[in-house]
């Protein structure tokens, strides 16, 4: 007798559709939404192709920070980060043929190829720069020939203290 009890009270407390309701926001009456795909396998290889072209412009501001964090002491690390920030752009410069060597024939791949060239000599650049701020360039003339006299300053001049 209960057994008949609780199958009447479970089927008064099924469900019953309310015609009225609006269907929610994103519901479609399909099994599945139409998907497409935008991306083919030409346009994947441009993407991946320009990745390869900027990747040293992608590495300029990381090396900027490492420059600014070794300072412009002559020491061990300072110099072996210059030395590595000038020859891994030239090792990139000479490998540019075998780095677009996949690359199809494209009218992107010549612009392709100046953007790495490109990006890989400002990093060249950033390391001279480096150079000269610690004053390993020779940019006097005093520098190279040793009977001149060094150039002397003008003037000195200190943060906040007098001198």
């Amino acid at each position: 007798m209960d057994l008949l009890n609780k199958a009447r009270i479970k089927m008064d407390r099924q469900c019953q559709p309310i015609p009225d309701l609006p269907a929610p926001v994103g519901y479609s009456e399909r099994a599945l939404a139409d998907v497409t795909v935008h991306d083919t396998e030409s346009s994947l290889a441009v993407k991946k192709y320009w990745d390869v072209a900027l990747g040293p412009l992608k590495q300029l501001p990381m090396n900027l920070f490492i420059m600014y964090m070794s300072g412009n002491s002559i020491s061990i690390f300072p110099i072996m980060m210059v030395g590595m920030m000038v020859w891994r752009p030239i090792q990139a410069l000479l490998a540019v043929k075998t780095t677009f060597k996949m690359l199809d024939p494209s009218p992107q791949s010549l612009i392709q190829k100046i953007v790495y060239f490109m990006s890989n000599l400002l990093g060249i650049a950033l390391a001279l720069y480096k150079c000269s701020s610690m004053g390993l360039l020779p940019t006097h003339s005093s520098d190279w020939l040793s009977f001149l006299e060094p150039q002397e300053r003008m003037e000195y001049s200190g943060g906040g203290i007098i001198l």
